[in-house]
């Protein structure tokens, strides 16, 4: 009887680049897709075989039903995101809140959901996070604050997982070609050309799900070949 495939959970599914992962980790994982999207959901199903929830990652009670009932995993990818451009003097209470609740609150909540799942498999962690999460991005305080959390919130996960041997990534993109991205741009000054395409950043991911067992690679930077901003 062939070995059962390994099950990797995928949120941000019903994104662009979340989408992108969930393409190429089902060629040989059980991909679960975790989305708001139904229909970006279902075409991902139709073309790959993945399994959906369609729910909001910051749904504590739903997510803790669905991991309930899985019987094991070997990935979690958190790229469920959003990246409003909001300085301080603009932010609200409300907009702190939404951004740590989906950047940084819900891939805590989830990876302690299935951190017994992943501590039996030696599984790994993959945290999508993004260039703000390490230098300043003007005019943009309130994601960048969060992906400065994320990658902390990894870093730390990292060491405290060692003895389990469950590795911890963080892959941070730059700009890439996605509709978060375009929405946060004036439509003269899109240039597809310039950004990382999605299945790029899902090779990345790749790259560090299929690293040898000896060794976990921790932190991975995808630039634009040309940078558009130093961020």
């Amino acid at each position: 009887m062939p070995e059962p495939r390994p099950i990797a959970i995928v949120t941000g599914a019903s994104g662009g680049m979340g989408g992108a992962i969930v393409r190429d980790l089902a060629e040989t994982h059980r991909v679960i897709a975790v989305g708001r999207t139904t229909e970006a959901l279902d075409t991902l199903a139709r073309e790959t075989g993945s399994e959906s929830w369609a729910l909001d990652v910051t749904d504590e009670a739903a997510l803790a039903a669905r991991v309930s009932d899985l019987p094991r995993l070997d990935v979690v990818i958190h790229a469920a995101a959003i990246a409003d451009p909001l300085r301080v003097d603009a932010a609200t209470r409300e907009d702190w809140d939404r951004h740590f609740a989906v950047n940084v609150t819900a891939p805590a909540t989830l990876t302690r959901l299935v951190l017994p799942l992943l501590r039996a498999a030696e599984g790994t962690v993959v945290f999508i996070g993004s260039g703000a999460g390490t230098r300043p991005a003007p005019g943009s305080a309130v994601y960048s604050a969060s992906k400065h959390a994320l990658r902390g919130l990894a870093d730390v996960l990292r060491i405290d997982e060692e003895p389990h041997r469950v590795r911890v990534v963080t892959v941070a993109p730059g700009q890439t070609d996605t509709a978060m991205l375009r929405s946060s741009i004036p439509a003269e000054a899109y240039q597809p050309e310039r950004y990382i395409r999605p299945e790029s950043v899902a090779d990345a991911v790749r790259f560090v799900v299929d690293a040898p067992a000896d060794v976990q690679i921790t932190d991975v930077a995808v630039r634009p070949r040309q940078e558009i901003a130093r961020i």
